[in-house]
């Protein structure tokens, strides 16, 4: 939470924490945070919102966020990642600089549960396609870190909300809809830190992880040819991390 009420810059900040009614001590963490907020320990222009009731998973989470939100610029970051000093005021100038885009991502870091960066070659590999964005290439791997993305408000009016029954793929999903008209701004520079321990889904659901992957690109696309290079690239990553497991 530090990472995101610590964000300094020309911008209002609204934050929504969603927990699906945890037993153990989040809810005392948000509160002492909450506290802090009201103290004006980081400043005055922030819109502090929680709630822990059970949901129906992480996409009707994000929902109720996305519901709530009244924002132009919008984003969501799960508990275990956290955000780079200072990316805030950089995702807000370069959309004013790119007026006629609706999105943007950027780089991300993988951390352990030390904070210690591991798997560079992964993210050096997402970075690289990043960096040659093109949508097609988007529906044969997803290069699009979901903790390094955010959009306007006018993407949610025009798209909707995510998709309730994915339920480890709802971003990519996400990405696709919108990708298909209108390219995101690509911020050449780290935004995000994604964790991974090992209760995270991309280190114990992996294998369903990429096969719902396999189902979203599908669904999008049009191409044959397409659709196998996006299945003959999961085969290698599937490879790739069982070897780094």
């Amino acid at each position: 939470m530090s990472s995101v009420l610590e964000q300094r810059g020309d911008f209002f900040l609204e934050y929504f924490v969603m927990d699906g009614g945890s037993t153990d001590k989040t809810v005392e963490v948000i509160k002492k945070f909450e506290q802090r907020i009201k103290d004006g320990k980081y400043g005055k222009n922030i819109n502090f919102y929680w709630q822990s009731k059970k949901d129906n998973g992480q996409s009707d989470a994000i929902n109720q966020g996305l519901k709530k939100s009244t924002g132009d610029i919008i984003a969501y970051m799960n508990s275990d990642d956290s955000y780079v000093d200072g990316i805030f005021q950089e995702v807000v100038s370069a959309f004013e600089k790119n007026d006629k885009k609706n999105w943007l991502t950027g780089y991300c870091n993988i951390i352990d549960a030390d904070d210690k960066p591991i798997r560079s070659i992964i993210a050096n590999y997402k970075n690289f396609w990043l960096r040659h964005y093109s949508f097609s290439r988007l529906l044969i791997l997803n290069f699009v870190s979901q903790p390094a993305t955010f959009w306007k408000s006018s993407v949610v009016k025009k798209f909707g909300l995510f998709d309730e029954n994915l339920h480890y793929t709802m971003d990519y999903d996400y990405w696709l809809r919108i990708g298909k008209n209108n390219d995101p701004i690509i911020l050449k520079q780290s935004v995000c830190n994604f964790r991974i321990h090992g209760q995270s889904k991309g280190e114990t659901a992996f294998k369903k992880q990429f096969a719902q992957d396999f189902q979203v690109a599908t669904a999008h696309s049009t191409s044959d040819w397409l659709t196998f290079l996006h299945k003959i690239h999961n085969f290698f990553i599937i490879c790739v991390y069982k070897i780094l497991k």
